[in-house]
């Protein structure tokens, strides 16, 4: 079998966004009392490589990010393509951008009702490393954040 070609510099970007929008929902892993725990997740907005996502204050999910706010995306591509975004995931407190990402989604303002609903967190997973593999590369490329 033959391994992949890396992809060029110049395109590791594009591909690795493309890759993202192609996979749309990534597996996050968190740390509960030192054991890793791996869910799919929905983003309800990606830009770029930040990627926001909601929770409800009784998940798990939160409790878990509270204890410990790094975490890491994984997402899959059909292809077997990988992209991995690793940094904190943080509280959005901002009332505009709350209210924005609440306004652009009708899944989440039909399953909670209110924005002002005591449940509704919202997290963002603020990019510190990203990393992309095709499929059966073995290696990782580093994807530059700037």
């Amino acid at each position: 079998m033959k391994l992949p070609t890396p992809v060029p510099e110049s395109e590791l970007k594009t591909t690795a966004l493309e890759t993202i929008r192609k996979a749309k929902f990534p597996v996050m892993a968190t740390v509960d009392n030192g054991q890793p725990r791996a869910r799919p997740v929905s983003p309800v907005r990606t830009d770029g490589f930040t990627i926001y996502i909601a929770s409800m204050r009784a998940s798990a999910k939160t409790a878990e990010l509270e204890a410990c706010p790094r975490t890491e995306l994984c997402y899959l591509s059909e292809d077997h393509d990988q992209v991995r975004i690793t940094g904190p995931c943080l509280l959005v407190t901002d009332a505009a951008e709350r209210q924005s990402i609440w306004d652009s989604n009708p899944l989440l303002r039909a399953y909670l009702g209110s924005i002002d609903n005591p449940e509704f967190v919202l997290y963002v997973v603020q990019p510190e490393r990203v990393r992309f593999m095709r499929e059966w590369a073995l290696d990782y490329q580093e994807v530059p954040l700037a």
